[in-house]
């Protein structure tokens, strides 16, 4: 579907007329909004998350859950009124499901990414959590939030400190399986950038991938949420993300330079026997099935590199309205 949502007038026509004035101003309207939300909804948000530890309340977690909803609707207010006309080709399923239980996989490419799926997931699905770096906590009222809303943290430690205390190969392990735990029975979509890091030219090159636009899949993640929840999702999503023009700076979204991208979402699944398998967690015990989860996901990442391709061939090069 199309992104049809309107534009305030005021910026709409200053992004045309003075272009390098109005992303000026849509950069320090949105910024400082986005500051004083966040400084509102802190003391809260903190307040309910601690409840919710203390005394595993449901309502203490509804009411994080309805904070952080309030949070995303004023960033996503901001995107439609604040920035320019855009041209933000989604395409999304038409029967997602705002309550439904789903894994989403995605090509990662920005830390917008992240914002840009909380827009298009507005009103169509739950809140999406994903699985990032424990030191993300230590950040003022965002980084407890996370771990308020049970988003697996992860602490990637490397093969010498693994090597030195063999027990922190299983924190990872611990902490996704804790987090995974706390989904179960709730409304989620918990994304997993299989990637494992943004795609550069520079780490393509590394690892001299065999995809086009891509990096190596990683599937750990995935057949841990697999086994954690597999049992009761609704489906698994594998969304697609291209900026044609090239990739975004957070600056650059808030300030109006983002003026075009496409987002296509479908819904995808492995055969049944190897599906049951990873909902069985035999991919960490068993080598086959572990040789079958990497071979049905390079099919994954073929088609995804193909999809790519033709959704950047969509755009005219020459049609860019922010040069």
């Amino acid at each position: 579907m199309s992104n049809g949502r309107k534009t305030l007038p005021f910026f709409a026509k200053l992004h045309q007329k003075q272009p390098k004035l109005a992303q000026k101003l849509s950069l320090i309207t949105s910024t400082s909004t986005i500051a004083a939300n966040s400084l509102l909804v802190g003391v809260p948000v903190i307040g309910a998350g601690v409840t919710k530890m203390l005394t595993g309340s449901k309502r203490a977690d509804d009411t994080v859950i309805g904070i952080t909803n309030h949070w995303l609707q004023t960033n996503n207010l901001l995107i439609d009124k604040v920035l320019p006309s855009k041209d933000w080709r989604i395409n999304l399923p038409d029967n997602l499901d705002p309550n439904g239980r789903y894994l989403l996989i995605c090509n990662h490419q920005s830390w917008v990414d992240t914002s840009i799926i909380q827009y298009i997931s507005e009103g169509v699905l739950p809140i999406t959590r994903f699985f990032t770096k424990h030191e993300l906590i230590y950040i003022p009222i965002v980084g407890q939030t996370f771990y308020f809303l049970d988003f697996p943290m992860m602490k990637r430690h490397s093969k010498e400190q693994i090597a030195k205390n063999p027990a922190l190969a299983n924190r990872d392990l611990q902490e996704a399986r804790r987090a995974c735990n706390l989904l179960s029975g709730k409304p989620f979509v918990l994304l997993n950038y299989l990637e494992g890091t943004r795609f550069t030219a520079e780490k393509h090159a590394k690892q001299n991938s065999p995809y086009r636009h891509l990096l190596k899949p990683k599937a750990g993640g995935l057949a841990l949420a697999l086994a954690s929840l597999g049992q009761q999702i609704d489906g698994i999503l594998d969304m697609t993300l291209v900026y044609p023009d090239g990739v975004p700076t957070y600056a650059d979204l808030w300030s109006g330079k983002l003026r075009r991208l496409a987002v296509d979402i479908e819904f995808i699944r492995p055969n049944d026997a190897l599906l049951e398998a990873l909902k069985n967690g035999k991919y960490e015990s068993d080598d086959t099935v572990k040789a079958q989860m990497y071979a049905w996901l390079d099919e994954l990442w073929q088609a995804k590199d193909a999809k790519i391709d033709a959704l950047l061939n969509d755009f005219d090069p020459k049609n860019n309205p922010s040069k």
